[in-house]
Order: C-alpha cells, then sequence, then structure tokens
C-alpha cells in the first residue's frame, strides 16, 4: 500500500513540482503574477465549488472548527516552551513559530487532498474550511507576531489586509449558496469547474518555482527543532485530538492529512516582507517540503485505518 500511495499520490505531486522549479530556472518565471492567479483567481473558485458542492452539515463545521482551534494552540505551546527554553531572540521566536503554525494548506495541501479523496467533495470542503482557517491565522496572529509591534499599532493593518483575502468571501458564498440550494446556471458553474480543475497543476508548478530560489543550507540546529514539530509532533497532536473527538471516516482521513502539511511559503512570504530571519524561514519552506515526501506518504497510509 505505501508503495502504491507513494507511487499514485505523492510521486504525481512532486514531478509537477519539479516542473515548476525546471521552469523558473529556464524562464525566471514572474512569481508575483503566479502567486496573485493562485491567490485570488484559482483557490477562491476551489473553495466555493467545494463547499456549493459538498454536504457539509453544521455539525461537521463546528467539529473541523474546534479541532483547528484545539491543533494550533497545542502546537503554540509547544513552541513558546522551545523558542523559550533556547532562548531566541523576540524576532527567531516570531519566524520560528510562524513555520510551525503556518503550513502549506493551500497550494500543497489542496492539491494532496483531491489526489487522495478522487475530488470528493467532502474532503475538499474540509480542505477548504482548513485553508481557510490558515489564512486567517496567517493575516492575525502571523503578521502580528512579525512585526513585533504593539498590538494597538497593528489592528487597522490587520484588519485591511484580512479583508482583502478573497478565500473567506469564498468559503461564505459557497456554504450559503449550498445551505439554502441556490441554483447556479451553466455559464456560471462550468468557467468556475475548468478554473477548479485548473488548480493541482498551476499550485504545484507555482509552489515549485517558489522554493526554487532558496538555496539549501542545513547548518540551523533550528531548522530541525521546526522539522520536528511541523512534520512529527503536528500530527501526533491531530490523530490525538481525532481520536479525542470521535472523528470517523473521510473528516478524520482529511483532517489527519492535513495536519502533516509543510511549512507554507506565506511564513517565508512574511519573514522577507518585514526582513525578519528571511533566510530561515525559507530554508523550513524548502526541507519540509522535501522531507513530506515520506512524512505524507506514511500518514495517507494511516489514514485508512480511521
Amino acid at each position: 500500500m505505501i508503495v502504491e500511495i507513494l507511487l499514485n499520490v505523492v510521486l504525481p505531486v512532486f514531478v509537477l513540482i519539479v516542473a515548476g522549479s525546471l521552469m523558473q530556472r529556464l524562464f525566471q518565471l514572474d512569481l508575483y503574477t503566479l502567486s496573485k492567479i493562485n491567490f485570488y483567481y484559482i483557490t477562491p473558485a476551489v473553495v466555493f465549488m467545494s463547499l456549493y458542492q459538498s454536504n457539509i452539515s453544521l455539525e461537521l463545521l463546528g467539529s473541523v472548527a474546534l479541532f483547528y482551534g484545539l491543533y494550533i494552540g497545542v502546537l503554540y505551546i509547544f513552541c513558546f516552551i522551545l523558542t523559550r527554553s533556547l532562548k531566541y531572540p523576540s524576532s527567531m521566536k516570531a519566524a520560528f513559530t510562524n513555520s510551525v503554525l503556518l503550513d502549506n494548506s493551500g497550494n500543497y495541501g489542496l492539491p494532496i487532498n483531491q489526489l487522495v479523496f478522487a475530488g470528493s467533495p467532502l474532503a475538499a470542503s474540509i480542505q477548504a474550511l482548513l485553508m481557510s482557517f490558515q489564512s486567517l491565522l496567517t493575516f492575525t496572529y502571523g503578521v502580528i507576531s512579525i512585526q513585533g509591534a504593539r498590538l494597538s499599532g497593528n489592528y487597522r493593518s490587520v484588519l485591511i489586509g484580512f479583508l482583502k483575502i478573497p478565500v473567506p468571501y469564498a468559503l461564505v458564498l459557497g456554504f450559503l449558496f449550498h445551505a439554502f440550494a441556490v441554483p447556479l446556471p451553466n455559464f456560471v458553474t462550468q468557467p468556475l469547474g475548468y478554473i477548479q480543475n485548473s488548480m493541482v497543476a498551476v499550485a504545484l508548478l507555482t509552489l515549485g518555482a517558489q522554493i526554487v530560489k532558496y538555496p539549501l543550507r542545513l547548518g540551523r540546529p533550528a531548522i530541525y527543532f521546526s522539522m520536528i514539530l511541523r512534520l512529527i509532533a503536528a500530527p501526533v497532536i491531530g490523530y490525538l485530538l481525532i481520536l479525542a473527538l470521535g472523528l470517523k471516516g473521510i473528516p478524520a482521513q482529511a483532517l489527519l492529512i492535513a495536519s502533516g502539511m509543510p511549512t507554507g511559503v506565506n511564513s517565508a512570504i512574511l519573514a522577507e516582507e518585514y526582513r525578519n530571519e528571511p533566510d530561515f524561514a525559507a530554508q523550513t519552506v524548502l526541507v519540509s517540503t522535501i522531507l513530506n515526501i515520506v512524512t505524507v506518504t506514511v500518514l495517507i497510509t494511516i489514514s485508512g485505518n480511521l
């Protein structure tokens, strides 16, 4: 089974990532434009269609929200204890914590979800919810922590930044249109379907193009501490929470796999934007994505028993 998962799910993902890396090497792609296409064009369409076509219930929505809140809370406690024990400076504390809390649930997690669950609307809806929660976390805690300024000075910029994110609007609209069974004409659903189908290829090409610019330097112990928390501790926490909440079937499987995603590119983008440990942030993205070949294979195998 492990070989089958590796060949049919994990390796196709990394073939597309490598293709993106090669394209970046050869043509110096415009990463800014690619990111905008993913963030403002493809991802909102995927989120909207996933929720619109899903059969997710209010009870399951509450369970996913509770799972995510507990999951992030426990991870934050681990980060707080570790960074305090190792006496990291405030800049490194913020970069380290972001590298653990901000995972790649979007342009990596969504393609993995679609390949594992063969495009199941329920599984895709759960991943879309997690991606929305992740966006909220990024543009609230992620921004505040990495700026290192007083909260009172950040409320306006944080609010404006969050209101510019299209994913939460797509999430709410998709859920409302689904809840009230609002019919959509073909000239709306068909283009959205085309965009949705392009997500895997474009998102993974973008990820490959983004990580190739980061040189591989493995001399910082903090990188390995981050990997232990992000790729090992996080899915263990996710697994224990799934058992505690009594989740079964596709919701349990999707949440377990999502809990083991590599460090998100957003953590590196924030680090570069605010000039806060950008080298460390870039390394965690690259190393965790490479190591995830092994860890996500194991998680997919384990999830089959839930």
